[in-house]
């Protein structure tokens, strides 16, 4: 913190102005309130910068989160919601204290885009109530309530809040084109907020705001419902954790000599959701808008989203009869400007057209995040993912017949031709596991017409039990060919493995080819008269 304060200092005011906004409007959407949204961003956004495991990070009201708070308020309400928030909190302490953070760099990028860009369009369809003016309606999903304001719009028409909405947005993408360092998001809710009085708009506004954070209070406390709230507050520690970590990997990227610690970050977010609920703040996480202005700003410790906290509740305690003035149909633009800048059509773009599994993930996380939720969606996503990763890794297995060459101890042609008559050698490349075992079952059951079966098991990278297994499968069913099976190369971690199942016994396995191949030959040669036979 002590390496350039004055940058520090700079960076926080500037990200405060810029999250502003967004507290109020991810506040109002998530439907606990403005003040919650502003509750959230300044303590968690404290508490996070200084017990979390990036220099970078700014957290807060997220619109993720808050996707996945809108159905648990309605169906809990905002006492619920609370609750929730202080459950996920522990079980994020708890997943640091389990040293999880490191996995969530195996989460594949079309999960993440997909995820991303659902996202987007869910939050935009959560503020068409709003920018149209009209009372969100009660159905369940996100695109039925959207639907539902359309048609009442449609009824009764009124064009204020639209175009407060559409000019918001408007001013927040050209300006971002034109000075990407202004906030005109600030800028166009001010304004907005200056037409609405002067030409006294009939639109809905904030409302009253309180001029301080609310005392601590454990009132929301029901441990009666714990049972009820636990999915809930499973699903809102999964997408905090989730999301802190890939924004911190994102501000990593974002600056040359950063790297975040990711059990720390878990740790940060599980002392920030903790603390937060009893303020009456909403569960947090980290903010990539945020964050990546925090990192333009030239921010370079902690200090910065530490000064953002600080300066938000400055801000909103001196101003917050202003505040209470601001249009609903504002902050909806604010949104709408949001999710539109959240998609990257490049990178969308680029994975449709690397492979079509990555394609297929892609689309699939996307639509179950619209249809659905969020934690199905990244759980379908990443399922898929997996499920294409294991067929691709089983499509690289080989089982391909070797010639043995020159024969150990065959001195003669014909002896040479006799040998190979009876004993034939497969070699074994890439993993023996679950999803490739059967191929090699079929490929070596077809075997016929010779004495002795060497399998070459050097090339082998990796064996599980049922890979173990059906090699076991296979022996038994040749042996009861009368044709011997002899294992050559193989590894000692592999050996234990056989050894436990009782796959191949002790006389059967060889540490290299040529052994295997003498032994073969010393079978064969008690079977058949050999000339020019060693003995």
């Amino acid at each position: 913190m002590r390496r350039d304060p004055r940058r520090d200092l700079v960076a926080g005011v500037t990200v405060a102005i810029v999250a502003l906004p967004l507290a109020l409007a991810f506040g109002v959407t998530s439907g606990a309130g403005a003040q919650a949204g502003l509750a959230t961003a300044i303590v968690a956004g404290f508490l996070a910068a200084v017990f979390g495991g990036s220099n970078l990070q700014v957290s807060g009201p997220t619109g993720a989160m808050t996707v996945v708070l809108v159905p648990i308020i309605a169906q809990f309400g905002v006492n619920g919601v609370l609750f929730v928030g202080l459950l996920a909190g522990v079980m994020l302490l708890g997943l640091a204290l389990a040293r999880v953070g490191r996995f969530a760099a195996f989460v594949p990028t079309p999960v993440i885009e997909g995820f991303t860009a659902g996202i987007a369009v869910v939050i935009a369809l959560q503020q068409i109530p709003a920018a149209l003016g009209v009372a969100a309606g009660s159905a369940e999903r996100v695109w039925q309530v959207a639907a539902e304001a359309v048609a009442a719009f449609v009824r009764a028409p009124s064009w204020e809040a639209p175009l407060v909405a559409l000019l918001v947005a408007a001013v927040m993408l050209i300006g971002a084109q034109w000075r990407p360092g202004v906030p005109f998001s600030l800028i166009a809710v001010a304004l907005a907020a200056l037409a609405a009085e002067t030409l006294e708009l009939d639109i809905a506004r904030i409302g009253a705001l309180p001029a301080t954070l609310p005392a601590p209070s454990l009132d929301f406390l029901d441990f009666g419902a714990i049972a009820v709230l636990l999915p809930a507050a499973l699903a809102v520690a999964a997408l905090a954790a989730l999301e802190s970590l890939l924004c911190a990997s994102v501000a990593d990227t974002m600056s040359a000599d950063e790297r975040h610690e990711p059990d720390r970050e878990l740790f940060g977010q599980g002392v920030a959701n903790l603390v937060t609920p009893l303020f009456g703040g909403v569960p947090a996480t980290g903010a990539i808008a945020r964050t990546a202005v925090n990192v333009r700003a030239g921010a370079r410790s902690r200090l910065s989203a530490v000064v953002h906290a600080l300066v938000l509740a400055v801000i909103v305690f001196a101003l917050a009869g202003l505040v209470a003035r601001i249009p609903l149909a504002a902050l909806a633009g604010v949104l709408l400007g949001t999710t539109v800048r959240m998609v990257q059509i490049g990178s969308l773009r680029a994975i449709a057209r690397s492979t079509r599994g990555d394609a297929l993930v892609m689309v699939l996380t996307f639509t179950v995040t619209v249809a659905l939720d969020l934690i199905t969606a990244v759980v379908v996503g990443i399922g898929v993912a997996i499920l294409l990763a294991v067929r691709a890794v089983a499509r690289s297995v080989q089982v391909q017949r070797v010639p043995l060459g020159g024969a150990a101890g065959a001195q003669t042609d014909e002896e040479r031709r006799l040998l190979n008559e009876h004993i034939v050698a497969y070699r074994f490349e890439g993993p023996l596991f679950f999803a490739a075992a059967h191929r090699f079952l079929l490929q070596l059951g077809a075997v016929a017409d010779v004495q002795v079966v060497i399998l070459r098991m050097s090339q082998v990278t990796t064996v599980d039990a049922t890979g173990a297994q059906v090699l076991g499968e296979v022996i038994k069913q040749l042996e009861q060919r009368d044709i011997t099976v002899l294992l050559s190369g193989v590894r000692p971690q592999h050996r234990r493995v056989f050894t436990a199942l009782g796959v191949a016994c002790e006389g059967s396995v060889f540490t290299d080819t040529p052994s295997a191949i003498a032994h073969a030959r010393h079978l064969v040669a008690g079977r058949y008269v050999l000339p020019s036979a060693s003995p």
